[in-house]
């Protein structure tokens, strides 16, 4: 058995039937010219032969002595995580979000590997979707995305094991000498102390974050001086996702016109949709919202389990001007890098640890729905720069879903894939109706942004 890291087992504490600690991807696919009607079907046939899978994707998890462990699932059963299914009449995308929103609604089974894979067919233009979920415990956002690219292809000819039957990457063994294996047994006390050490300032710098004196720079991005929301609320279980993609090319060219990178664009669109969102339902409160802006600090080589550290960012949604809350937003993120900047990854993951570290019982009392640590969860998930395939068919858009959580009923979350940027948008259903309106609403605060 494999001990879980105290971040990837906090997502297994998290989870109750309300807060699904999972996450997902949906991908988009066309079929290659000329595919019979049964192409799809023959696809998925293929893959139900692999049913040995490979680490993690044999694990499940344990709780043992006061501590969640990976253990291998010695009665795995591929036809539970291979599910093939077709969408209703008419096949619109309306059709297939409701569906990948009910999918997402669902608790993943503890007493096997958590992980699914759905292959929907029934799309109008011909195109199939694929709906992943794994749970976060598992993976982060940044090493579910390189996981899926690891099992495509660049050449359409190529035809490689699905997902779950692929080799884990090793790194090459080293051998051990007798000094050296002595030496390890006290190797637990020697690196409980350099960590010490090493995550001491990061711990200082994001307690600090809380109770530093509110400056007068109004881009500044504080814990806890977020405004109460309708996002900050308990939730119910049942999600709702809505996605649109655009081109990379037209909000570069707004970036370079502002002098801003593609991340604060995003986030001045994101911040421009929510104004509208909360001007429509009379609820945008006279301060600025804030944003946790989640930062991938995964080294190369590493492919599972969490590594992620967080900025805060002032989202300017009390300013009318576009022009003035991009240059807001730009100011709040420059002001939080720079503040993490000198730190290691280490220092990096104490500091974001450290500036949440309250919001545990502020949930249990209720203050933060009064007081929340920040308003929303908008993160940026690197994809995949070429053309990618999947055993012949071409991945055409990929869009990340994500969690909501209690007091953080909204997550927004924004996937690259070649030439577009998906904006993924993940939900209470209860707490934010209607969010299908702020796909419209995005559009809106692109043409606006490029306006000025």
């Amino acid at each position: 058995m494999k001990p879980l890291s105290p971040m990837d087992a906090m997502f297994l504490w998290m989870e109750h039937r309300r807060q699904p600690m999972h996450v997902a991807g949906l991908q988009l696919y066309s079929p290659p010219p000329g595919a019979g009607p049964d192409f799809i079907q023959e696809l998925v046939e293929n893959f139900r032969k692999h049913t040995e899978a490979r680490p993690p994707f044999n694990l499940r998890p344990v709780f043992k002595l006061g501590h969640w462990f990976w253990t291998e699932d010695e009665e795995f059963e591929l036809d539970y995580h291979l599910r093939h299914s077709a969408l209703p009449r008419p096949g619109r995308i309306r059709e297939l979000l409701g569906l990948v929103s009910r999918l997402h609604g669902t608790l993943m089974d503890r007493s096997r590997p958590l992980w699914e894979m759905n292959i929907i067919e029934g799309l109008a233009d011909g195109r199939v979707a694929v709906y992943v979920k794994v749970h976060h415990a598992m993976f982060d956002g940044v090493a579910a995305t390189r996981m899926l690219q690891n099992s495509l292809s660049e050449d359409p000819e190529e035809r490689k094991p699905p997902v779950w039957a692929q080799e884990p990457r090793r790194r090459g063994a080293r051998a051990v000498s007798v000094p050296a294996a002595a030496h390890k047994l006290l190797q637990p006390l020697f690196d409980a102390v350099k960590v010490g050490k090493d995550i001491a300032p990061g711990i200082g710098s994001g307690l600090w974050e809380i109770v530093r004196s509110s400056q007068s720079n109004p881009a500044d991005a504080q814990p806890f001086h977020a405004p109460a929301t309708m996002f900050n609320v308990k939730i119910s279980g049942s999600r709702r996702f809505a996605a649109q993609s655009y081109s990379i090319a037209r909000l570069k060219k707004l970036g370079k016109r502002n002098s801003a990178t593609l991340n604060d664009v995003s986030l001045a669109i994101c911040a421009g949709a929510l104004r509208k969102y909360l001007l429509a339902h009379d609820a945008l409160p006279d301060k600025p919202l804030i944003a946790m802006v989640p930062v991938s600090i995964r080294g190369e080589g590493q492919e599972g389990g969490n590594q992620v550290s967080m900025i805060l960012a002032n989202l300017a949604t009390h300013v009318d001007d576009p022009a003035e809350r991009l240059q807001l937003i730009m100011q709040s993120t420059a002001q939080a890098k720079q503040r993490i900047g000198k730190m290691s990854r280490l220092q990096q993951m104490a500091h974001a640890a450290a500036m949440t570290t309250p919001l545990g019982a502020t949930m249990l009392t209720g203050q933060a729905g009064k007081r929340p640590i920040f308003n929303v969860v908008i993160s940026n998930v690197p994809g995949p720069k070429e053309p990618l395939y999947m055993n012949g068919i071409h991945l055409e858009e990929t869009y990340p879903i994500s969690i909501p959580f209690d007091y953080a009923a909204l997550n927004i979350t924004l996937n690259g894939c070649c030439d577009h940027l998906g904006f993924g948008y993940t939900a209470c259903r209860r707490s934010v109706p209607g969010l299908q309106r702020m796909l419209d609403y995005t559009e809106e605060a692109l043409e606006e942004l490029e306006a000025i």
